[in-house]
């Protein structure tokens, strides 16, 4: 992406070169396992090609990878992307890729609980020890728990669930003077990729769960990986070895979703901080854990490093609910659906009470007692939902 092009054009043109699109508008399907060489000519240029964008084996890619991995490595800065079935395979296998036994991994407390689960339930038993650090520490805290086998740093910023914004350019910075060979690694689902430019501020990779904002209609999954140029030739080759592939149909829906991501993640942005600063007017919330809110924690590093904000949030009440007030409370929303993931163009609701947050978290600091609840805010008109929402507070009433 050129450095004057704004990022709305690069959405709408990356990856759309001719031979990707064979005169259409998107990107052609092209379903194949077998790809057929002409000349033995044709099968060794492709075979020396193969890791290149070249048509090898179905394994490798097809056009339809191809044009997604360009775009996606051209929004994001990167020297390649690698495709997976789903986030959590991007995240287990970038860190698969740079880890060998008896090696050792620094993790965020607060990232996504199954990123959690896959350092202490599968790394483990291959002999990978995983330290878990406060989210919220700063660079110069967090060298205090590098060792010397340590080859992998993750983060998620801002934070799963409860949203706390990592001062990454600290942490970077510290980690790059104790050793410029560990591999940096964030899961930047939250900001699509385009809100928070990972690579420009010195992480190796940056992941996303594509199934979220990329699609953007709850329709598919995907994970993408984005690396740097130290870095791809080996995340490339470990992923392909592992068997990581995507079908072209959802590498298809991927790529369209590219083009209407950015009109969408600002209609996303301008409802939720509608109505974030909405919910932290309203008697019943103690806290609200939205970024671009001054009171949220970490906001003076979104402020600083963040190009906007996305639907995602949570807030937090002053009561824990009952099983029986919570369901009441859950159950009877027009608009906002309980359902995992987020990122489509649906509102989306979700509850966890303060002992069920300390249980997926390692090192257990909670700091509230209410129930959080977390919002999605989709692209249904805002006046609706909060009317949703409002009605939601009045069943609250009723004890």
């Amino acid at each position: 992406m050129s450095s004057t092009t704004k990022i709305d054009t690069t959405l709408v043109t990356a990856g759309r070169q001719k031979h990707y699109t064979q005169g259409s508008i998107n990107s052609v399907i092209q379903r194949a396992s077998s790809l057929i060489f002409d000349t033995v000519a044709d099968k060794e240029r492709a075979e020396i090609n193969c890791t290149n964008r070249v048509l090898f084996y179905g394994r490798r890619g097809t056009l339809t990878h191809f044009a997604l991995q360009e775009a996606m490595t051209e929004l994001e800065g990167g020297a390649g992307c690698v495709l997976y079935p789903c986030g959590a395979a991007a995240i287990s296998n970038t860190i698969l890729a740079f880890v060998n036994a008896f090696d050792h991994v620094l993790m965020s407390s607060a990232v996504y609980e199954p990123t959690q689960d896959f350092c202490t339930k599968i790394l483990s038993k291959l002999n990978v020890s995983t330290t878990f650090f406060d989210h919220c520490i700063g660079g110069s805290e967090l060298n205090k728990f590098i060792q010397s086998n340590t080859r992998v740093i993750f983060l998620e910023s801002p934070a799963s669930i409860t949203m706390e914004v990592q001062n990454i350019r600290d942490i970077v910075t510290a980690i790059r003077n104790y050793s410029p060979n560990i591999v940096i690694i964030l899961d930047n689902t939250w900001s699509a990729g385009i809100l928070f430019h990972a690579l420009e501020h010195g992480i190796d990779i940056s992941i996303q769960s594509g199934t979220k904002y990329l699609i953007g209609h709850s329709d598919g999954m995907i994970g993408t990986a984005v690396a740097n140029k130290r870095c791809y030739s080996q995340l490339c080759e470990h992923s392909y070895l592992m068997g990581q592939i995507v079908d072209a149909d959802t590498a298809y829906l991927a790529s369209r979703g590219l083009r209407t991501l950015g009109t969408r993640l600002r209609q996303h942005e301008e409802s939720a901080l509608k109505i974030a600063e909405w919910l932290s007017k309203q008697s019943k919330v103690a806290r609200v854990n939205h970024p671009a809110l001054s009171q949220s924690k970490g906001h003076n590093f979104w402020k600083r490093d963040f190009n906007g904000s996305s639907g995602l949030f949570s807030f937090i009440l002053h009561e824990k609910l009952s099983p029986e007030r919570l369901a009441n409370y859950l159950d009877n929303f027009i608009y906002f659906k309980m359902a995992y993931s987020w990122g489509g163009y649906e509102s989306l609701i979700l509850a966890k009470q303060p002992e069920e947050l300390a249980r997926i978290r390692i090192l257990g600091n909670v700091d509230f007692k209410g129930t959080l609840i977390r919002l999605h805010i989709g692209l249904e008109h805002v006046e609706d939902l909060l009317k949703d929402l409002k009605a939601g507070f009045d069943r609250l009433n009723y004890k």
